[in-house]
Order: C-alpha cells, then sequence, then structure tokens
C-alpha cells in the first residue's frame, strides 16, 4: 500500500480511536488489507490525476477509500462466514463489529476535516447505499434471471469502484458528460471482476463454493437455465429438494461437469462484452496521459490481450 495513504489509514483511526484495544484490532486489520493489491488506493489516484487534479489532500481522499472498501470486504466476510483466516473473522465478532462502526466514523470526521459537505457528501452517501443494495440483493439471494445478476452487480461491485474513482475527482471542476463516462466505465468493470470471481468460486472445492449459499452467479444461471438431464440435480438441489451433500457427493465429477456444461465459457462471453464496452468508453474519456492508462492498468488491465 502506499505509504502516504497507509500513514492516513492510521492517523485518521488514531483521532477517533483511543481505547488501545480497540485501536491495535483495526491496525491489525489494516496490516492484512496490505497483502492486496493496491488497486483501489490507485484508482482514486489516477483518477484524480488524469483529470488534473493536484490536491495535497488526495492522499487523504485515497485513504478513505480504502477503508470504505475494507469496510466492505469485512461485512461481506461477516455475512457469507468465510475467509477464516482473516483477523475480523478470528476475532470475537462483537469487537470485529465495533471496529467497524469506529471506521465508519473515523471516515465521517475525516470528510469533515476535509471540508467535504453538501452535495459532494449526499453524493458519497448515494453511492455507499447503492453498494448496500446491492449487497443486499446478494445476500438474499434476489437474482433470477441474468438480468437481475447484471444490475445486482453493477450496484454492489460497480458502485466501489464509483466511489473510488469519486474520492479521486471530488474536488475538482470536472464535465458531467466525464462523470457519467466514468460511473458508466465503473460499473463495467464491477461486472468484469464479479464474474471472475464468480467463475473461480464456483469450481472451488472447499466450503466457499457459491452453491453451499445457493447463489445465483452468473454461471449458476446459466446451469438452471438449460434443458439438460444432465443438471436435474441441481435444477432440485436449487428447489430444496436434495441437500448440498448429495448434490457433490462426487465432488471431482460435479467439477467436472461444471467444466463440460458450458457455463464457464459462457460467463467469458459476458465478461468479454463488458470488457468491450469498458475499452469503448475508456476511448472517449478526456483524461491526462500517463495517469489515463494507468488507471486503465490498475482498473482492468489483467483482463485485456496480452
Amino acid at each position: 500500500m502506499h505509504q502516504d495513504v497507509n500513514r492516513h489509514m492510521s492517523n485518521m483511526m488514531d483521532d477517533f480511536v483511543y481505547v488501545e484495544d480497540l485501536n491495535k484490532l483495526f491496525k491489525t486489520f489494516m496490516k492484512d488489507k496490505e497483502k492486496d493489491k493496491d488497486t483501489w488506493v490507485s484508482i482514486t489516484l489516477c483518477a484524480h490525476f488524469m483529470l488534473g487534479g493536484a490536491s495535497p489532500d488526495i492522499y487523504k481522499f485515497a485513504a478513505i477509500t480504502e477503508i470504505f472498501v475494507l469496510i466492505s470486504d469485512i461485512v461481506d466476510d461477516l455475512q457469507d462466514q468465510d475467509q477464516a483466516d482473516k483477523p475480523w473473522m478470528q476475532s470475537p465478532q462483537a469487537s470485529t463489529l465495533n471496529a467497524i462502526l469506529a471506521m465508519l466514523m473515523g471516515v465521517v470526521g475525516e470528510l469533515g476535516h476535509l471540508q467535504v459537505h453538501g452535495r459532494v457528501l449526499v453524493e458519497i452517501t448515494r453511492i455507499i447505499a447503492r453498494s448496500i443494495n446491492g449487497q443486499h440483493k446478494d445476500i438474499i439471494n434476489a437474482s433470477v434471471s441474468v438480468d437481475d445478476y447484471l444490475i445486482m452487480t453493477q450496484e454492489k461491485s460497480g458502485s466501489l469502484f464509483r466511489l473510488a474513482c469519486f474520492m479521486g475527482y471530488l474536488s475538482l471542476d470536472c464535465p458531467e458528460e466525464t462523470i457519467e463516462q466514468l460511473h458508466e466505465l465503473a460499473d463495467c468493470i464491477g461486472l468484469i471482476h464479479q464474474i471472475q470471481n464468480d467463475m473461480r468460486d464456483l469450481v472451488r472445492y472447499d466450503v466457499k463454493n457459491d452453491l453451499y449459499c445457493k447463489k445465483r452467479t452468473l454461471p449458476i444461471l446459466y446451469l438452471l437455465s438449460v434443458e439438460d438431464e444432465a443438471f436435474g440435480p441441481l435444477k432440485d438441489y436449487y428447489a430444496g429438494k436434495i441437500t448440498a451433500d448429495t448434490l457433490l457427493h462426487d465432488k471431482e465429477a460435479f467439477i467436472q461437469m461444471i467444466h463440460d456444461s458450458g457455463c464457464l465459457e459462457y460467463s467469458r462471453v459476458v465478461q468479454s462484452v463488458c470488457l468491450q464496452k469498458a475499452e469503448e468508453i475508456y476511448a472517449k474519456l478526456q483524461a491526462v496521459e500517463p495517469w489515463k492508462e494507468k488507471f486503465r492498468e490498475v482498473a482492468y488491465g489483467d483482463f485485456l490481450p496480452k
């Protein structure tokens, strides 16, 4: 993680969390987050610089982005009850919940220090609320069609990318057209990443497999829509007629069926359509080099043809 951003995150929480145990818990969470790629921080920084920004406070805004994403990751893991090796899953749940509340208050306080108010503050809350709405749709398995899934994913995942961009340009006077392009681009990026996650999680052998939670991800929706006797047990499982143990009694055979079904190829096609749309939006975006290309690289460069 960028050292300036790391320092601002620590300072932010030191200002508001004076109970040593709680402060230490946050620092443990933050240290774990440092293992991840700097994607979110880099998107905020690149969005700022590619749109002509030069604010000395940009690293503080990037720190806010990182804390919001950390909160989202923790809440997601608590809801799914996975990632057992994460420190927020190993600490008492009551302490983890207090850490989440402390981070939220730290962010609110920091936004106040940075004189973020009025329309800008409302927009931040709208973006975050959009993500929460999408997340709730996900945990109640509200998606029953591909269109439902695409909308939910844009809300849940696309909004986090919108937030990372917004924290980069909120202090700038950007044309409405540029903002709209960034919003659409962020939603495409969210879809690209989420579809990748869904394909990966479907073929896992452990309890993280989305089937255990009866999630309706893109590849699973494909399987449920195909009229083929081979997928009958899967449909029975989602209808509550059989258990997960019955469905997955021979995991290797089931995973092979997944690979042979065409659901992963279908998901890659949808992902490639999202990638193509992202490239079209990116090409129209009026922004400063080399930051524009850097933004593309960190946001979805891994999915581009080599």
